[in-house]
C-alpha cells in the first residue's frame, strides 16, 4: 500500500518531509516551524510521536471548536465538526495548512505548486467568510476557498477582510467586549509600547473592532507557547532569550496589562516576531487582544500575572517590577474623555497609574 508523503514548506523551501507512517527527513532544521518537533529515527515510538506531532501542528492551523460559530462555519464548508487533532489536521491539509500567521504550508510529494499560488497574502479570501465568522450565518460555498481561511485562534467571533494590499481583522464578541478593547487600545497609545491599534468599525449594523494584520510574507508570529516548546527542545533559556531580544516591550507588556486590567495574557496571546528570511526571532510581536480588559478591576492588585516564566506574581507586583527595570514610559496624558463609554473604570485606572508613578520615583 502506497504511503502518503507530505512535504513541509517554508515559502518555497522544502524543510522536511513526513509520511503517514511517521518516517521523516529533515532538510533544514533551522527553518522548521517552532511548534513542530520531528525526529529522523525509525523506531516505532519515534514514528508514532512524529505522526502525533505533525497532526497536532496541522490542527493548530485550523479553527478550534471552542470558537463561537465554529460549527456553523464547518457546516457551511461541508466538513466534519472535527474534535480530534487528526480530524482537524485533515481539514487543514485540505487547504495545505496555509495561514495568515506565518509562511509555512504543506504539499503532497510530487505536487507541482508554489508558495505564490497558495499563500493567503496574495490569494483572495471569499467575502462570504466574513458573514459566517462574525454572525454565524449559513452559506453554501466552495470547500477549498473557504476552509483555508479558518486559521485564526481565539474564542471571540472574528474574520479577516482584504484591505488594499493587506488584511484587517474584524472582531465582535458583544458591545461590552468591543468597547473594552477600544478603550485599552487608546490607553496603550499614551505609552511607549509596540501595540496593535484597534479602531471602531461597523459590520452588519453592529459595532466591531478592526485592526491591521501584523504578519506578512516578510515577518511571521510565533506564540510564546510554541516558542517555549521550541526552547525546551533546544535547551534554550526562554526568559533569558526574550529579555535579550526585547527587554523593553516585555516589561511594558506587564505594565499595560496591569493598567488596563487585562486577564487574558496567556501564552497564546503574546510571542515573538520572526524574520522569515532566516526564521529567527527579531523581537516580541505587537501587543494585541484586549477584549478581556478591565477584569479583576475592583482592587489594586489585579489578577495573577501570566507572563512571569513560572514565577508567581500579581499583575501589580509584575508592573511595579517592570517600572523599576525600564521606567513607566508614558508619552501622553490619558484623558478622562476616552473613558466616556466606560466611565466606571476611570477611578481604578487613576489609582493603578498612581501606584506605578510612585514606583518610578
Amino acid at each position: 500500500m502506497q504511503r502518503e508523503v507530505y512535504e513541509i514548506m517554508q515559502q518555497d523551501r522544502k524543510v522536511a518531509r513526513i509520511d503517514d507512517n511517521g518516517q521523516c527527513k529533515i532538510y533544514f532544521k533551522s527553518f522548521m516551524p517552532y511548534n513542530l518537533y520531528l525526529e529522523e529515527e525509525t523506531d516505532i515510538d519515534t514514528r508514532i510521536n512524529n505522526v502525533t506531532n505533525f497532526n497536532y501542528w496541522c490542527a493548530t492551523r485550523v479553527l478550534t471548536l471552542d470558537r463561537k460559530y465554529a460549527k456553523e462555519i464547518l457546516n457551511s464548508i461541508g466538513m466534519l465538526q472535527a474534535v480530534t487533532d487528526r480530524e482537524r489536521a485533515k481539514i487543514a491539509l485540505s487547504y495545505r495548512c496555509a495561514s495568515l500567521t506565518d509562511v509555512f504550508w504543506v504539499k503532497r510529494k510530487g505536487e507541482k505548486i508554489t508558495f505564490r499560488e497558495v499563500n493567503l497574502y496574495d490569494n483572495h479570501l471569499e467575502n462570504t467568510f466574513i458573514d459566517i465568522a462574525l454572525r454565524g450565518k449559513q452559506y453554501t460555498v466552495q470547500n477549498e476557498s473557504l476552509a483555508r481561511d479558518l486559521a485564526t485562534n481565539g474564542c471571540f467571533p472574528k474574520a479577516w477582510k482584504r484591505a488594499g494590499n493587506g488584511f484587517q481583522l474584524l472582531k465582535d464578541g458583544g458591545a461590552d467586549a468591543v468597547e473594552r478593547e477600544l478603550l485599552a487600545s487608546r490607553i496603550c497609545r499614551c505609552f511607549d509600547v509596540s501595540q496593535v491599534c484597534y479602531e471602531e468599525d461597523q459590520f452588519d449594523g453592529e459595532k466591531v473592532t478592526v485592526s491591521d494584520n501584523i504578519t506578512s510574507k516578510e515577518y511571521s508570529i510565533v506564540s510564546m507557547e510554541a516558542f517555549e516548546i521550541y526552547s525546551q527542545n533546544h535547551n534554550r533559556d526562554t526568559k533569558k532569550y526574550v529579555l535579550g531580544i526585547d527587554r523593553h516591550n516585555y516589561y511594558m507588556m506587564n505594565i499595560m496589562d496591569y493598567l488596563v486590567g487585562n486577564t487574558d495574557r496567556h501564552w497564546g496571546n503574546w510571542g515573538v516576531l520572526v524574520d522569515n528570511s532566516n526564521n529567527k526571532p527579531k523581537c516580541l510581536h505587537k501587543l494585541m487582544d484586549f477584549n478581556q480588559a478591565f477584569h479583576a478591576y475592583d482592587h489594586l492588585e489585579g489578577a495573577n500575572c501570566q507572563t512571569m516564566f513560572r514565577r508567581h506574581m500579581t499583575q501589580q507586583e509584575a508592573a511595579v517590577q517592570a517600572v523599576e527595570r525600564v521606567g513607566l514610559n508614558q508619552t501622553a496624558e490619558v484623558r478622562e474623555e476616552i473613558f466616556a463609554d466606560l466611565p466606571q473604570y476611570y477611578n481604578m485606572f487613576l489609582q493603578r497609574l498612581d501606584v506605578l508613578k510612585r514606583a518610578e520615583t
